[in-house]
This record gives C-alpha cells, structure tokens and sequence, in this order.
C-alpha cells in the first residue's frame, strides 16, 4: 500500500481552551499525551473534535506546531487542514508540511454546494502544492458535502491522494471502496459505531476520539481483528458500543470533555456556541462509563 503510515486506531485529541476561551495549549499538549501513552497508532488534530472550524489561522498554527512539539515522532502525524477557500485549504496544508505532518486531511466544506469537478479541481490544487500524502475525507454531516464512491475514485487519480476517511455511516461504501480499489488505497472508518462493521469490510483504521475516555477497548478491538478472533472483536466491540453512539450523538467536543472530567481530568472549558452537557446527560454518559 503505497505511502501508507498510518493503521489501526488514529485518536482525535480535543482543543481545550480557557475560561476566556482561548486555546489552552499546555492543557492540549497533556491530553495529547494520555493519547500517545495509552497506544494510539496515530494522531489527528484540528479534526471535528478539535473543533476546526471555531478556530483562527494563528491558533491552528499553533496546535500543529504543539502536535509535532510533544509526538516527537513517536506515532505519525495527520493534521486537519480544511478551510472554506483552496487559497486558505493551501496555506494551512503547506504549514503542516513544513511543521513536520506526516499527511493531512481535507475535507470540502461548503456554503455553496459544490460540483464534483469542483472538489476535484479543489483537491489536485492542494495537492500540488506539498509533497506528503492527503487523507480526503468524507462527512457530509460536517462539511456539507457527500462525496460519492464513483468522485472519490476520482479524486484517488491525484498522485498523493492515498487515504479515504469515510464517515457517511454507510457500509456499504467501505465495502465499495475496498472491491474497487483493493489494497492500493487505504481507507478508514470515521463512523464509531461502525467500527467493527468497518474493519471487516476492509478498513485500515479507525479515526475516532473514543481513545480519550477508552483506549483500551478501542485498541483491543484492533488486535482482535488483526489476530482474526471474530469473538474477541465482537466483545469489546459491544462493550464499547453505548459510549461511541452516546459521543457522536452528543457531539464529540461535549462528550469528550465532560468524559474526562467524570474521570477526574481536566478537560478545559469550551468556545462558544458550544456549551457543557446538561446536567442529566452527564449523568447519563456516567452511567455508561461505569458499565464500559
């Protein structure tokens, strides 16, 4: 599989800010070290859980250069750098690069709904403008835009195009992908509660914010599909199946942050519009981590 350094589970760390709602870099760097501890494979900032788009062009700079600063090169590196704008989408792929990514994951946000020789045009742009490999990643429920199977294949012409992230909750799209273009491009699961679905039909790995509250299970679930123990996969895959619909439903930035603090760490407080869980649905997402 060509240009491929990333498998098994990528963790999505949170960006904690400060009572005043500025980023709290200190506080980001020591979650994101819980993450490479507890034995994640890989890492991904500035995604929908390090809430992207809330932020300014200096602070997401600035969490880049803190990945790269506190990974040490213990586990690659897949920085988010999506924007509205290819000139803004360019600016921000070519600073991971220079900051030392190890890839990066774009994502076609759009107010305008955007043709498929659009996003084309809009990736290949990117694209020739760095050397390392892009992630083209697929969330209509985020960015707006759903990219088909048949556009994704499109987009996979481009020569560093390598990785698919599929977050739709459709299956059958991960097994679409993997019959057609076989083990020349890896794809990836973004959907929690597909994750073992997921890895069965092929997926290389699974980009998730569930290892902040269970690195274990999420890891576990990885050896057991790579050791072909379908029992010992559906297990703790269902053990951890409550947490991952609650997380994605809730909104991940919420539910990370109050699953932290039930565990007795900091989380940092959050950038508005985006406000705490009730109290009820904190009780709620207790109630589940005491099961998990």
């Amino acid at each position: 599989m060509k240009n491929n350094l990333f498998k098994g589970i990528i963790a999505y760390p949170i960006t904690p800010f400060d009572k005043e709602e500025k980023v709290d870099i200190t506080l980001y760097k020591k979650l994101l070290e819980r993450l490479l501890v507890s034995g994640s494979h890989g890492v991904a900032p500035l995604g929908s859980t390090g809430v992207m788009p809330y932020l300014t062009d200096e602070e997401k700079e600035a969490v880049t250069e803190a990945t790269i600063e506190q990974v040490k090169g213990r586990v690659p590196v897949l920085v988010g750098v999506s924007n509205l704008t290819t000139e803004r989408t360019i600016y921000h792929a070519k600073f991971a690069e220079k900051a030392g990514a190890d890839a990066v994951m774009i994502i076609p946000m759009s107010y305008w709904k955007l043709s498929d020789d659009e996003i084309v045009k809009h990736f290949d742009t990117v694209a020739k403008q760095i050397t390392v490999p892009i992630m083209a990643y697929n969330n209509p429920a985020t960015g707006g835009v759903d990219m088909s199977p048949a556009l994704l294949k499109r987009i996979l012409e481009i020569p560093n195009v390598t990785m698919i992230k599929e977050s739709t909750g459709d299956v059958q799209r991960m097994q679409y992908l993997k019959r057609e273009l076989g083990d020349d491009v890896a794809f990836y699961n973004g959907s929690n509660p597909l994750a073992l679905a997921a890895f069965a039909a092929g997926a290389t790995g699974w980009c998730t914010a569930a290892p902040n509250l269970i690195p274990n299970l999420n890891t576990d679930l990885y050896n057991a599909i790579q050791n072909n123990d379908l029992n010992e996969a559906q297990k703790v895959f269902y053990k951890q199946l409550n947490l991952l619909k609650f997380i994605v439903n809730k909104g991940l930035p919420r539910a990370i942050k109050a699953g932290l603090e039930i565990q007795g760490i900091d989380g940092g407080f959050l950038r508005s519009p985006l406000k705490p869980l009730t109290e009820s649905e904190v009780k709620e997402l207790g109630l589940i981590l005491e099961e998990v």
